[in-house]
């Protein structure tokens, strides 16, 4: 909307300077600027001595203070962003529960004036574990008319997946659809989610702080003056390779890393369960054959974020930007910018399937090689690249066990596609190129929703394949590192016991110790016929399913498509024939599992 002189305060001169201004401002800027203006108007000119309000004045209307935050959260992100809200909400004076989907009692909701939803997405387009049941409530027919309901949602994504943030848009739309209204429009976050999560907490802020009549400044926090530094996503710590090691034999078809780092000085801590993120570089081979491909000079500085940190162009591919992974928006921006028509073709709307196809198995060499660079500069070329994301591996260590140290198992991911041998960033970077007295940046990523029980009397089953195993390592050394007593079953499985039995000497000294109750291995190379960790579970269903009876929690680690799928279905199956259930209700059963924390999975 263009500022008019006729229906404005301001002379010609000023009204043109604001509406070249004002449009390029983001949310974070009105709202600070804002903020800024109301204060110097207040210190200017104080507030005059309060009146009694006449009759004949307008009564101002009430808004409601309290805000409700629901999140829905896979590996913590959601979880950790929302308490942040919640944490900032308060110390502006708003009344706040903040809550995971899981545990919120859905008939409170048409009670609620304010909600804020933040969720990821997780899979192909699938709501979290810790969602489900919200989410079937809220897209049901029992779902109440909303209203009274103001809401924002803050959607959380990986933008190289097609079902970018799918989450999140469809409770954007239902709660519409209820009768709610927007406080704020929902922000879709891709995995570089800091600032735009920033953005949109504010803007609720400023939404809220209107209707109520009046305005909140953002608060501006002090540097701290301190000598300790908190070490987090943002600011992640240098950890000293200190083993790089091959759990495979020889002859393996597969290499897996056993990688332990050092925390000591860091002042970081975990518990079993919780991730580890790893911020990786690029290949320097093939940043240069990209180099090879592009018409700039290598050494010319680029800026390489808002803050403007200037970094060489070839050192920014290496260890700022995304090179390997190919997304839509990516590509849209590149057509946008190049002008090359097959790719503005590509991109085209009605082409969805062709750019799909085109992106899987694709990095930026390819981009390049096929329809040339784009942009004048190496600044406007990285300019809409996406930022490095780091990779979460699940802790393999018990920090009570290894103080100052976090232990990994990473499968180094080695393919090829479309003519040329591909690795993965962050594996291959551990596999090939990692050395004791190295470092790697690194956070902790903390999952509440993949926990053992409080009660260390409660028996436990861990299915986790191939490096899905991690985790339970660390379940392993808490548990006797705290002699807890609840009885512990694992289901292993790899291609070959011989090359391929992922911690096997360890297994076997806690079996001999009765840290570990009971496992069961299986290896789907050794046999003609192909043997998964769901055949064994079906072996032992009968004991499977009275463990369940006696109250065992269920936790199931490694690839969500495939594997978590099939142990999923298995559980069902059992459940339907040893309970002597019809189908909906061994669902049922699992169901109320998942909502009482006795069935978690960490999958990817």
């Amino acid at each position: 909307m263009q500022l008019q002189v006729s229906t404005s305060p301001f002379n010609q001169e000023q009204a043109e300077l604001l509406n070249n201004l004002l449009p390029g401002l983001t949310v974070h800027q009105k709202i600070w600027l804002s903020g800024y203006l109301t204060a110097s108007l207040s210190v200017s000119h104080p507030e005059p001595s309060a009146e009694p309000v006449r009759d004949d004045q307008p009564s101002v209307q009430t808004v409601s203070k309290e805000i409700t935050i629901l999140y829905g959260s896979q590996t913590g992100n959601a979880q950790g962003l929302a308490e942040n809200a919640a944490r900032t909400l308060k110390d502006k004076d708003f009344q706040v529960t903040v809550s995971s989907m899981n545990d919120y009692k859905v008939n409170n909701l048409k009670k609620v004036e304010n909600l804020l939803i933040v969720v990821s997405t997780h899979g192909e387009g699938d709501p979290p574990d810790n969602t489900i049941s919200f989410h079937e409530f809220l897209h049901g027919r029992r779902a109440s008319k909303l209203d009274d309901l103001r809401f924002s949602v803050l959607a959380l994504g990986d933008s190289s997946y097609e079902f970018f943030c799918e989450t999140g848009k469809q409770f954007d739309a239902r709660l519409e659809e209820l009768g709610g209204t927007r406080l704020f429009p929902r922000m879709d976050c891709d995995l570089d989610f800091d600032e735009p999560a920033a953005e949109w907490l504010e803007g609720v802020i400023s939404s809220i702080s209107e209707e109520q009549g009046n305005t909140i400044a953002p608060v501006i926090e002090p540097v701290a003056q301190t000598a300790d530094i908190t070490y987090s996503r943002t600011n992640p710590f240098k950890a000293e390779v200190l083993e790089n090691i091959n759990l495979n034999g020889r002859g393996s078809d597969k290499e897996t890393r056993h990688v332990e780092l050092s925390l000591e000085g860091s002042g970081l801590t975990f518990q079993p369960g919780d991730s580890l993120g790893v911020y990786p570089k690029n290949d320097s081979a093939l940043v240069d054959m990209l180099l090879h491909e592009l018409n700039w000079d290598p050494e010319e500085m680029v800026k390489v974020n808002k803050q403007g940190d200037l970094h060489s162009f070839r050192e920014s591919l290496i260890s700022c930007f995304e090179i390997t992974v190919l997304t839509k928006s990516l590509l849209e921006q590149a057509a946008l910018i190049s002008g090359n028509d097959d790719l503005n073709a590509l991109v085209a709307t009605g082409n969805e399937a062709k750019l799909k196809e085109y992106r899987e198995g694709r990095d930026l060499l390819d981009v390049i090689r096929d329809f040339g660079s784009w942009g004048v500069s190496a600044q406007e070329f990285v300019s809409i690249l996406r930022k490095m994301p780091a990779r979460l591996y699940s802790i393999a260590n018990s920090l009570t066990a290894y103080p100052d140290e976090v232990h990994l198992t990473i499968g180094a991911v080695r393919y090829e596609s479309h003519g040329r041998e591909r690795n993965g960033v962050c594996s291959i970077l551990c596999a090939e190129r990692l050395q004791p007295g190295d470092s790697l940046p690194v956070y902790i990523q903390h999952n509440q929703n993949f926990k053992q029980p409080v009660d260390a009397n409660t028996p436990i089953i861990m299915i986790g394949p191939g490096t899905g195993v991690a985790p339970f390592r660390s379940f392993i050394q808490e548990r006797e590192e705290t002699e807890a007593s609840g009885k512990t079953w694992l289901f292993f499985g790899d291609q070959h016991f011989v090359t391929d039995f992922l911690y096997q000497t360890e297994w076997q000294k806690w079996l001999e110790t009765g840290a570990l109750t009971k496992m069961d291995v299986a290896f789907s190379r050794d046999t003609d016929e192909k043997v998964y960790v769901q055949n064994r579970m079906l072996e032992h269903s009968e004991e499977l399913f009275r463990w369940l009876e006696e109250g065992a929690a269920i936790y199931i680690c490694g690839d969500e498509k495939n594997m978590a799928h099939d142990v999923h279905h298995t559980l069902i199956e059992i459940i339907e024939k040893e309970g002597r259930m019809r189908q909906a209700d061994a669902q049922a059963y699992l169901d109320d599992m998942q909502q009482n924390k006795r069935y978690q999975r960490d999958v990817y």
